[in-house]
């Protein structure tokens, strides 16, 4: 079953899910996802702040919070156990598999990914609603899935045993050590044995996924065996979730998510790196 609806689906049944915003934006482009949602969002919709939702005892950016923090910001968003959610952002895909993959690891199994997003409804002349969200609080009752969630010492120990593939979702001049990492304090390059599948070559022009096969031609093209375990990375774990999502879409069973990403693996000094 697919992770995606599309705009036309949803139109039709906007009464029957719990619509999430989750836009987010590299902090280069200076935009104020919240006050957007304000200026303009899908009739019904709630705005998930991928920030503020996370670990604030690490010093690393939207890391996964406890199920007991989870619980209860889902709670106030108007996320109750057993809803239909659909995640969308102001991207086309870009944040919205994010969510999908946050909600995912804690244990909410309904969630869908608006395929090409706030852009592509606005293109098609939908509704919009302006002002914040006024949700009811629900009861959420997170419980987290390891198995979709890799932290530092597990990628430490695939580096070393190649128990499963990394894929890296970075362009190829990041993955290459060829183009400084955006955060300053970080090492160029990538984790030994890694692969590269840039997230924006599964986007589609219109901002929607492309379709599975082209999917699948680009894993197999970076030499990645979808058959086999794989773990998802980028720069911060969020544009990783969009390669998780693809992977769900053309049936790879064993995938998961490095949530630290290489903000945190190329600012360990333990941390192997490599280049080219």
């Amino acid at each position: 079953m697919s992770n995606l609806v599309s705009t036309e689906w949803l139109a039709a049944h906007l009464g029957d899910v719990r619509l999430v915003d989750a836009s987010w934006y590299m902090p280069a482009e200076k935009r104020q996802p919240a006050q957007e949602f304000e200026a303009g969002h899908i009739p019904g919709a709630v705005f998930f702040d991928i920030d503020t939702i996370a670990d604030h005892s690490l010093d690393l950016p939207h890391m996964l919070p406890s199920a007991g923090e989870f619980s209860a910001a889902a709670g106030k968003l108007g996320i109750g156990d057993g809803e239909s959610v659909v995640v969308y952002d102001g991207s086309g895909i870009f944040s919205a598999p994010r969510v999908w993959w946050t909600l995912r690891a804690m244990g909410h199994k309904d969630v869908k990914v608006l395929d090409g997003g706030f852009p592509k409804w606005k293109r098609e002349g939908r509704a919009i609603e302006t002002g914040p969200a006024k949700p009811n609080t629900k009861s959420f009752t997170a419980t987290f899935k390891p198995q979709i969630v890799r932290d530092f010492d597990a990628v430490m120990g695939i580096v070393k045993d190649k128990s499963a593939r990394m894929v890296d979702a970075r362009s190829a001049s990041r993955f290459n050590g060829e183009e400084k990492e955006p955060r300053a304090g970080l090492r160029s390059g990538h984790m030994p044995g890694a692969a590269n599948v840039h997230f924006r070559s599964l986007i589609a022009a219109d901002g929607t996924l492309k379709p599975r096969g082209q999917l699948c031609a680009a894993f197999e093209q970076a030499g990645v065996d979808t058959s086999k375990p794989i773990v998802t990375t980028c720069g911060s774990g969020l544009t990783a979730a969009i390669l998780m999502l693809a992977l769900d879409e053309i049936g790879a069973a064993d995938v998961a998510l490095y949530d630290g990403s290489w903000t945190e693996w190329g600012g360990r000094p333990e941390a192997p790196v490599v280049t080219g």
